[in-house]
């Protein structure tokens, strides 16, 4: 019998234990059902619980500062042709001519 490698470390090692799986290696613990969710790939949302797809047009809401800079992103600054990513800061895109990181909890779908 063969069982699912764990979605967050892809160990061959995970095991039932009844209710849900479990990987010892990195100890992450899952549902059956959240591991298909996880195969078909990641969801991102904006503030509004809008799902996010690549090349879509967000605007902010609220300022942000750059980090390392003094300068600050404007609310209501539009960005055109975002990419999903992997990470913490989950978007990435250009916002005048530089490549920036920004959080999907901060952007609302145009």
């Amino acid at each position: 019998m063969s069982f699912p490698p764990c979605p967050q470390c892809a160990s061959e090692l995970a095991y039932n234990d009844g209710i849900q799986w479990v990987c010892p290696e990195c100890g992450h613990e899952w549902l059956e059902g959240e591991q298909t969710q996880s195969e078909e790939g990641r969801v991102v949302k904006d503030s509004n619980g809008t799902v996010l797809q690549d090349g879509d047009s967000v605007t902010l809401i609220k300022d942000l500062k750059i980090k390392g800079s003094s300068q600050v992103i404007k609310q209501g600054t539009k960005v055109k042709n975002i990419r999903i990513v992997e990470g913490d800061h989950d978007i990435a895109c250009k916002i005048e001519g530089t490549n920036m990181m920004l959080k999907s909890e901060f952007l609302k779908k145009i």
